[in-house]
């Protein structure tokens, strides 16, 4: 059975959680963790690379006991050194250190004084009032912890757009090379290129005498068949992923893929329109009474209702069908449309390459600029620069503007955001930077009030140029933080500063909806990777994705210009300290 990137990468991390609730060395649970990141990251499958007798040594956090962990799990499809840890460490413990508030040491206090090993156990005990009386807990995070597994127990199994993506491409690969197969397209929420994926729909068409559905159930992924029979089956493959394959006609493709796309709120509208006009719309095609007048491609379909054709991303009734009807649809964003990317971290702070290394990579990929913005000194946890560090940096890359050919290196920050609003940036040396992205990394259980008002002090910052993953969720792992996003886009317009797009697959961050809002108040999004090591670029992707789905365009994105206009809009950003404001970067006697 094929062993993904996606699973090598859940061992290592699954060895950094039970070391952590081990009280293992820090250093030690880093270099699994970021092995684990840099296996993700990864452009191609290791097995690939192991296959072709490569040197994985050479991957970045990857020495030689861990290059042997991976041929070893790539083997056994598991390492003995966790085998080892689920000895003594029970391997549900892992799933509690998910729970917001819980670190490795609560966890370790839950499980030795209250024997809790299962997140059941761990809602038994919150109801029954015990965790309070635990040191360090309290009736407080008590209440917080109840909610946050309550709402876990909830949420319908889905797994991140990008790791289902490894398992799709495969699969897709796979059936492509079926003999008589002629064209598989995936649908459902991973073509509307939604943030997570629950069942996936493929469709097929293929020649009569393709066996097809038989080699569909035969993949050596599959870990259970539900059904099998000539159009449909369905299986679970060994990731948790529910697989669907249809076998249509080619008469019928584009209304099957149309059907299957959805959102099913999108179709229940477009088959309202298809009645009005005396047209009966399902997976077979467009009928007028008994007639197929259309369906063998998406195109057809929509042309029946008089519409021009819809993107799979912005089918989720939000308004897309009325403005197709007026001509109104956006020219979405492409991938090629972006010329740089604008938040970029080096292993001067917790990035993983050099400076140098990480700016090749972004030219291979075709990127004309990138910001190197790295963590400013309050970011202890990620070795954020002092002054004197940021200003070495400077200089670097002012030596490496003129050595690199093919790519500008701009100068940027990622300054935090303290938790009264102040922004920790140098006031020598901000006037020197190309842009300064504000973050939020700590304090996310302010009340909506007062987060909001903290994000907005910070925007006032003269040279505040972009508001960094703006809701700080992380997907299935943080709830967003309460904040007005109303306010702060109002704030963005006003103030002529931008938002972030934060293209990581594990925040895609502004959220569909505020994409949207911002391109309707007029304000322009930077999609950005939030690169951490070289293949992080390739994020930008899903980045984009996202972007459609906010049917962003080319010019609400600020970073598909070119460097010259770039550096316009750059400075436009840059502003005057309001009259009467204390300047953001020095001690300020205000609170929030």
């Amino acid at each position: 059975m094929p062993i993904h990137n996606a699973d090598i990468a859940d061992v290592f991390d699954e060895i950094a959680d039970c070391l952590e609730i081990d009280g293992a060395n820090p250093f030690r649970v880093r270099a699994y963790r970021n092995a684990a990141r840099t296996v993700r990251g990864l452009g191609v499958e290791l097995r690939d690379l192991v296959a072709q007798d490569d040197d994985l040594t050479r991957l970045p956090g990857i020495g030689k006991d861990l290059a042997a962990k991976i041929q070893e799990i790539l083997v056994r499809g598991t390492a003995q050194a966790l085998e080892k840890l689920r000895a003594r460490i029970p391997p549900t413990l892992t799933e509690i250190l998910k729970i917001p508030n819980l670190g490795p040491k609560r966890v370790r206090v839950l499980f030795q004084e209250l024997k809790i090993q299962t997140l059941e156990q761990l809602r038994e005990a919150a109801q029954k009032g015990d965790i309070r009386q635990l040191p360090g807990f309290g009736a407080q995070t008590e209440r917080h912890i109840l909610e946050a597994v309550e709402a876990r127990a909830t949420k319908a199994k889905r797994i991140k757009l990008a790791v289902a993506r490894s398992y799709v491409d495969s699969l897709i690969d796979y059936l492509k090379k079926v003999p008589g197969v002629e064209q598989v397209v995936a649908a459902g929420s991973y073509r509307r290129c939604q943030e997570t994926v629950g069942d996936l729909d493929i469709l097929v068409t293929a020649r009569q005498d393709s066996p097809v559905m038989a080699r569909f159930v035969q993949y050596d992924e599959v870990k259970e068949i539900l059904s099998q029979g000539r159009t449909r089956s369905s299986v679970v493959l060994v990731s948790g992923l529910q697989v669907d394959l249809r076998r249509v006609e080619q008469a019928s493709f584009g209304a099957a893929l149309q059907y299957f796309t959805g959102s099913q709120a999108h179709n229940i509208a477009i088959r309202r329109m298809g009645i009005q006009r005396g047209l009966k719309i399902n997976e077979y095609g467009v009928f007028r009474l008994d007639q197929r007048v259309a369906g063998a491609t998406e195109e057809s379909v929509y042309r029946a209702l008089g519409l021009p054709y819809i993107p799979p991303e912005l089918r989720e009734s939000r308004g897309e069908i009325e403005a197709a009807g007026r001509q109104g649809l956006p020219k979405l964003i492409e991938l090629s449309d972006i010329k740089g990317d604008l938040h970029v971290h080096t292993n001067a702070t917790d990035g993983r390459f050099a400076l140098k290394e990480m700016a090749l990579a972004a030219a291979d990929r075709g990127l004309q600029y990138i910001a190197i913005t790295d963590h400013s000194d309050q970011l202890k946890v990620a070795g954020g620069l002092t002054p004197s560090q940021l200003r070495r940096q400077l200089d670097e890359i002012d030596r490496l503007n003129e050595e690199l050919p093919g790519i500008t290196i701009l100068k940027g920050i990622e300054a935090e955001i303290l938790k009264d609003g102040r922004l920790d940036l140098p006031e020598k040396i901000a006037a020197e930077l190309d842009l300064v992205i504000g973050s939020v990394h700590s304090h996310f259980a302010l009340p909506l009030p007062k987060q909001t008002e903290r994000i907005l002090r910070a925007m006032d910052h003269p040279h505040f140029t972009i508001l960094a993953h703006p809701t700080g969720r992380l997907i299935d792992e943080r709830d967003p933080y309460a904040v007005d996003m109303g306010r702060i886009i109002a704030k963005a317009r006003e103030r002529g500063c931008y938002l972030e797009l934060n293209a990581s697959p594990k925040r895609l961050d502004l959220l569909d909806i505020y994409c949207q809002v911002a391109r309707e108040e007029g304000v322009r999004v930077a999609i950005n990777s939030d690169a951490h090591g070289i293949d992080d670029f390739d994020n930008l992707i899903y980045g984009v994705g996202q972007a459609r789905r906010g049917w962003l365009g080319r010019d609400d994105v600020l970073n598909t210009r070119d460097l010259a206009e770039l550096r316009r809009l750059l400075k436009d950003a840059l502003v005057p300290p309001a009259a009467g404001k204390t300047p953001l970067g020095k001690p300020s006697t205000q609170t929030v």
